[in-house]
């Protein structure tokens, strides 16, 4: 089931970032005024070399972090069944692989400190979609953390460049999105390196954190992701909207009813909660504009907080980036500085311990809900026929 196709989302425009504006990120350069340059990155959406003079700067940069990087083989990429193909890293508990057992560091982000918020955030773009999204939360007064895939930020800087000058926090997700267990070493550093430099030539600071693609995690990639200055975000247990299966005919309805259980469950937490969500497609974007931030925002038994991670966490957004973080209310791990022809600062290595496998409880049922509120849903963001009759029927939480 999918959303009728329309043309790419424009940004309205007091969301158009001007060139040498000044950034919302206290002692942040201005905004960069940039063009692409053919031949100065790698191919789009392939795995970049490794032997390029830059990359070989970024493993130098690893090399001489202090970050000791755990001897492990890399997995075998398959579309299914990891775990099984994979029976052998699975087993091994020691290496904390977050695909087969949801295992995470205590260096790893994957809450919010507060019971009741939310640390919101979307993968995989900027895509032709996420204006939609940017111009929904300027309304909303909405802040989110945008895990950038590096090949779509150097494809549609504007947008990047709007996600950065409306305040929202910018975070690596890799340049091609790979499942980055089953790299090496070295295509690791490439796929952060040439994302972190996309997002600095394009917005001027260079981000701090980063989410594997999947949630893809072990001690090798962490370590090499803290030795590269950047902290692991992943997303609170199994909170994951499955909003990306909608494109392959996962029907909109379910990724309500995902949503809403989530929520019941995030209500028994002690702590708040990240979502995996996404802005790289129509249908994705349409759920999250029109109703899943507009349902949680509405929601008052219980009332929820929305905001970035770096938010959540009580942090200032100057402390995402390099450039702006005083070291002073640093919430990660590490802080080195991006290799350009020097000895990066020393991190502090992910833990190599004993598994800590964090899980969360389970979903309680979806409760009932309005289905006048959906239709007004439906029209909001122009949906029609088939997805349209979804968003009214499904049985969503009431606003009250």
């Amino acid at each position: 089931m999918s959303a009728p196709v329309q043309a790419t989302a424009v940004l309205r425009s007091n969301l158009v970032a001007t060139p040498g504006a000044t950034p919302p990120v206290s002692g942040a350069p201005p905004l960069p005024s940039w063009a692409f340059t053919p031949g100065s990155f790698p191919a789009l959406d392939q795995i970049p070399p490794t032997d390029s003079p830059q990359v070989q700067a970024w493993i130098q940069e690893v090399q001489s972090s202090g970050v000791t990087i755990p001897t492990l083989s890399a997995n075998t990429a398959t579309q299914d069944n990891p775990c099984t193909v994979n029976a052998a890293s699975a087993a091994d508990t020691s290496r904390c692989w977050w695909t087969c057992g949801g295992c995470t560091r205590d260096t790893d982000i994957v809450s919010c400190p507060d019971k009741l918020t939310w640390g919101v955030s979307f993968d995989d773009g900027p895509s032709d979609y996420t204006a939609d999204l940017l111009n929904y939360m300027d309304d909303a007064k909405l802040k989110s953390t945008f895990f950038v895939v590096g090949s779509r930020a150097i494809s549609r800087p504007n947008i990047l460049q709007a996600e950065y000058m409306a305040g929202h926090q910018l975070s690596v997700h890799t340049w091609s999105h790979p499942s980055l267990t089953t790299l090496t070493n070295e295509q690791i550093i490439a796929e952060l390196g040439w994302t972190r430099e996309a997002i600095r030539q394009i917005t001027g600071v260079s981000p701090n954190t980063m989410r594997p693609p999947y949630g893809d995690i072990d001690d090798r990639v962490r370590a090499i992701a803290m030795a590269m200055g950047m902290t692991p975000i992943i997303w609170t247990g199994d909170f994951d909207t499955n909003d990306w299966h909608v494109p392959s005919g996962y029907s909109p309805y379910q990724v309500i009813q995902d949503f809403d259980k989530i929520l019941d469950t995030a209500a028994t937490l002690n702590t708040g909660f990240i979502v995996l969500a996404h802005d790289l497609y129509q249908q994705t974007v349409d759920l999250a504009a029109g109703y899943i931030l507009p349902d949680a925002l509405a929601r008052t038994n219980p009332k929820l907080s929305l905001m970035s991670i770096i938010e959540c966490q009580h942090k200032p957004l100057s402390d995402a980036y390099v450039e702006t973080n005083n070291n002073q209310t640093n919430p990660f791990a590490s802080n080195a500085v991006p290799a350009t022809g020097t000895a990066a600062a020393t991190a502090t290595p992910a833990g190599t311990g004993a598994a800590n496998s964090k899980t969360t409880a389970s979903s309680a049922a979806a409760a009932s809900g309005s289905a006048t509120k959906n239709a007004a849903v439906a029209k909001n963001v122009g949906w029609t026929g088939a997805v349209a009759a979804v968003a009214v029927a499904v049985g969503a939480v009431a606003l009250l």
